[in-house]
């Protein structure tokens, strides 16, 4: 298949383009600088430069770049600014609008799947239910990141979508070798000022790199058009059980980490959150309601529907993921 990448030298995007292309398939990604245009070459996409900001709702004509969608056979759209803080209004920018812009010209090219990866965290803030699955009602998202998925995930299943199948993707926290995210928690637990929420002892659900790539593939020709599908591990654990080794990765010792009660977290939380809110500070509190939602409520996912719809198994455990990031 002739496959068009977004978000190819991010974490998640690098370790999908050089899957596909070990699958034999044409990848083209799009890269936003040199650095990102070598990054996915040497994974062996042909890179095209060009930014997703081009799809800016001002802009005065379509970028030149949108031509490689013709003759695609599918779009695979990773690309995303991930934070948990910031405004509903900077993540609609960077992340809706030009998500809408590049499914519609991808309609209007003929592709036949489009591929979004989304987050479990659409459903992560009003509602509490210790698990979900895709008929579960999303509730409102403690997070602006998690809103705008949210909203573009429904703008995109009431677009006219042509010929063009749409599949959703919904992975929770993703992990492996190579990542980035857990660099601020690990600076935070060195300077000894981690905390646990009751002991680390609420459940948390969570994907390695490999398989969420894995479901991506399957993405391409599997599952029902305009349907999201939850994609995990499949083996929730204590939150506790699952950052303590993957931190240890890192050389970060978890194990005199203090610990404050959710009753005490969740309130103190709700006051920071708003306060820097209403105060329009750049960065994020020490507490949030995102990071309370995380570490202090039990939150796994049913992921029945990627299974057998999808065909999703995952493959990479625990035990294998971790090792593999502990090797020099």
């Amino acid at each position: 298949m002739k496959i068009f990448v977004t978000g190819g030298s991010g974490f998640v995007g690098n370790a999908s383009v050089h899957r596909l292309v070990a699958e034999g398939h044409d990848v083209t990604a799009l890269a936003r600088s040199d650095a990102g245009a070598r990054r996915v070459g040497a994974a062996g996409a042909r890179p095209v430069r060009g930014d997703l900001a081009d799809l800016r709702q001002d802009a005065a004509a379509a970028p030149g770049w949108l031509a490689e969608l013709r003759g695609a056979d599918a779009v695979v759209h990773l690309a995303a600014r991930m934070e948990f803080w910031g405004p509903d209004a900077l993540f609609a920018q960077a992340n809706q609008i030009p998500t809408v812009a590049l499914h519609a010209a991808s309609v209007a090219a003929g592709v036949r799947r489009f591929v979004l990866v989304s987050a479990a965290s659409v459903s992560t803030g009003s509602q509490r239910r210790p698990v979900v699955d895709e008929s579960t009602p999303e509730g409102r998202p403690n997070t602006a990141y998690s809103r705008v998925k949210l909203a573009t995930e429904r703008a995109l299943r009431d677009a006219p979508s042509g010929s063009t199948e749409l599949v959703i993707l919904r992975p929770p926290f993703v992990w492996g070798r190579g990542m980035t995210t857990i660099d601020a928690m690990a600076e935070v637990a060195e300077a000894g000022r981690f905390a646990w929420i009751d002991h680390g002892t609420h459940i948390v659900d969570f994907v390695h790199v490999e398989n969420l790539v894995g479901a991506v593939l399957l993405g391409l020709t599997h599952g029902r058009h305009a349907r999201a599908y939850y994609v995990t591990d499949g083996t929730p654990v204590p939150v506790r059980d699952f950052l303590t080794p993957l931190l240890a990765t890192r050389g970060v010792d978890l194990s005199r980490s203090r610990s404050v009660p959710l009753a005490v977290a969740a309130p103190a939380a709700a006051v920071m959150d708003r306060t820097a809110r209403l105060l329009r500070r750049k960065t994020a509190p020490p507490l949030t309601n995102w990071l309370v939602g995380f570490t202090g409520r039990d939150r796994s996912y049913d992921i029945t529907a990627a299974r057998t719809e999808l065909g999703y198994a995952p493959e990479v455990t625990l035990d294998r993921g971790l090792a593999e990031m502990r090797r020099p």
